[in-house]
């Protein structure tokens, strides 16, 4: 029995060495160049062949009668860094890379000090960059490596950029570690990299990183050709491009499986929104009430005759809505005209009050029932209390435009979301500092709407991203909830806390898109 197992062990460490001298052969390798590489007889090689060529490890060339590696391989390869598959995720992607640009366009992945080619879309043109599927290149002077460097975490990339032999493979390559590191930085402000005639003369190539929905980098997608078509000016048109195909494709992705299994989602019934926001929950009154600012009305939702929460229009309006505040016994509305308190019992009676002149980001109520508002200024935010003279007393100021901003009770603090960086800010009364809770990829989707649950943790709607997300105290994404609409904007609870309510946009939606979210625009309601 030993004898077997060991014959077995044998056999299965020639077919290693065939498919690993095959590997380091593109071109392939004919049987009798196999057998006096290996030094193993014609017969053993036939035989260890025709078994890797029926399991799809290799396959035959019948013109040129060599053998090479089999797409089975590939697949495999695919599979060690499917979380769930990056290649299946890119794939249209990179094929509209290329026939966006008629360039040949690749997929990537770090594996150790280099980049590691997972997949290809040939170009249009016969002179084209053909780089072959499963090479490795160095990471420093590749537009994809250079791309999963710049979204690293600092250690993490200190660690790989010290680790690495700065070797000159064309003139133009980098080999001063302060200057790749400037570079890096360059790459990650601008969302990608460039590899200007770095590792091969004569191409240069734009690359961008892939980042998945849990902040993860799973590697980089690039297009690549020729210096003379791909000048530097064309690779700087062509960045954000890939840089957005980059993160089409991260929103696919999840690195854990953050789910919140037992969420049961249904639409409200009722009409949709051009872009619903503004949502929330006014106890006393036990019911919702939302906005479309664009096709400007007030909805409210209630509980109908049969015990069923339906949403009907409580008012139409004359001009866009730039803010809405639920409050106790009223509503603060705030278009381009001025602020008026509206009745509850009677919404279409206004009240003009006094209101800080200036553009509204975002509003909230804190626990005795001031009113907070972040107003836009130069180069930022300014947050601060709107006093009964209609003044803002400002406590901060940010510099970043925030679009939310929501008064948490028991941590008796302010959040605020700030879009373009994708952060969500802590901001304490009676301090400057302003504490960065957490930061979503851009990959993830655009935060939008802040709500609080009874554990304390902290919800998000993720725009362009089909989701809405829980955070935890720490800032770790522990919840994410899949929506049937790409563009959730707003979302509160219910009084007793059971209930998470988001209104969606219809608007911003692409056709196409449509025709697989015919939700959009809709209120939902999701049991939590």
């Amino acid at each position: 029995m030993a004898n077997k197992a060991g014959e077995g062990t044998g056999a299965l460490e020639k077919a290693l060495d065939v498919l690993e001298v095959i590997g380091q052969v593109p071109s392939g390798m004919s049987q009798s160049e196999l057998a006096e590489r290996l030094q193993l007889p014609r017969t053993t090689i036939y035989r260890l062949l025709a078994t890797l060529i029926s399991r799809g490890l290799l396959r035959r060339d019948p013109l040129r009668k060599v053998y090479c590696l089999g797409f089975r391989c590939f697949e495999m390869a695919r599979q060690v860094y499917a979380m769930p598959d990056l290649a299946a995720a890119a794939a249209v992607e990179i094929r509209l890379l290329r026939d966006l640009t008629g360039e040949t366009s690749y997929l990537a992945v770090l594996d150790g000090l280099d980049v590691l080619s997972l997949d290809r879309c040939d170009g249009a043109h016969s002179q084209r960059s053909s780089a072959i599927l499963g090479q490795r290149k160095p990471v420093y002077c590749t537009s994809q490596g250079k791309a999963i460097l710049s979204v690293l975490g600092a250690q993490e990339r200190d660690s790989i950029v010290r680790d690495l032999t700065l070797k000159a493979l064309t003139p133009h390559t980098i080999t001063n570690r302060r200057r790749l590191q400037a570079e890096l930085d360059i790459a990650a402000s601008r969302g990608y990299a460039v590899d200007d005639e770095e590792i091969v003369l004569g191409v240069r190539c734009v690359g961008a990183p892939i980042v998945d929905s849990q902040g993860q980098v799973r590697g980089a997608i690039s297009v690549a050709g020729p210096a003379y078509r791909l000048t530097r000016t064309r690779l700087d048109l062509l960045g954000p491009e890939v840089a957005e195909a980059a993160r089409r494709i991260g929103a696919q992705l999840q690195s854990t499986p953050a789910h919140a299994d037992d969420v049961a989602i249904r639409p409200i019934a009722g009409r949709w929104a051009f872009h619903g926001n503004f949502v929330g929950w006014n106890a006393k009154a036990d019911c919702l009430y939302w906005a479309d600012v664009l096709a400007p009305a007030i909805h409210v939702t209630e509980l109908s005759s049969t015990g069923v929460l339906e949403d009907r229009e409580l008012l139409q309006l004359d001009s866009p809505v730039v803010g809405m505040l639920v409050r106790q016994n009223s509503i603060l509305l705030l278009q381009e005209q001025g602020a008026w308190t509206l009745s509850m019992d009677a919404a279409e009676q206004r009240t003009p009050v006094p209101w800080p002149a200036g553009v509204v980001q975002a509003l909230c109520e804190d626990a005795d029932s001031n009113v907070w508002c972040a107003m836009e200024t130069v180069g930022g935010s300014a947050v601060g209390r709107v006093g009964p003279d209609g003044r803002l007393d400002v406590k901060w100021h940010v510099t970043e435009r925030l679009q939310n901003l929501q008064w948490h009770a028991a941590d008796e603090t302010f959040f605020a979301t700030a879009p373009d960086s994708g952060s969500i800010l802590v901001l304490h009364p009676g301090q400057q500092v302003i504490r960065r809770l957490a930061t979503i990829p851009k990959g993830s989707g655009y935060i939008s709407g802040l709500a609080f649950d009874a554990d304390g943790g902290v919800w998000t709607a993720l725009r362009d991203g089909w989701s809405v997300i829980r955070l935890t105290s720490d800032g770790a994404t522990d919840h994410v909830v899949g929506l049937p609409v790409p563009c959730p904007t707003d979302l509160t609870f219910s009084k007793d806390g059971k209930k998470l309510f988001v209104v969606t946009a219809r608007q911003s939606v692409a056709l196409d898109t449509l025709t697989s979210a015919p939700l959009s625009g809709r209120l939902f309601e999701l049991t939590v």
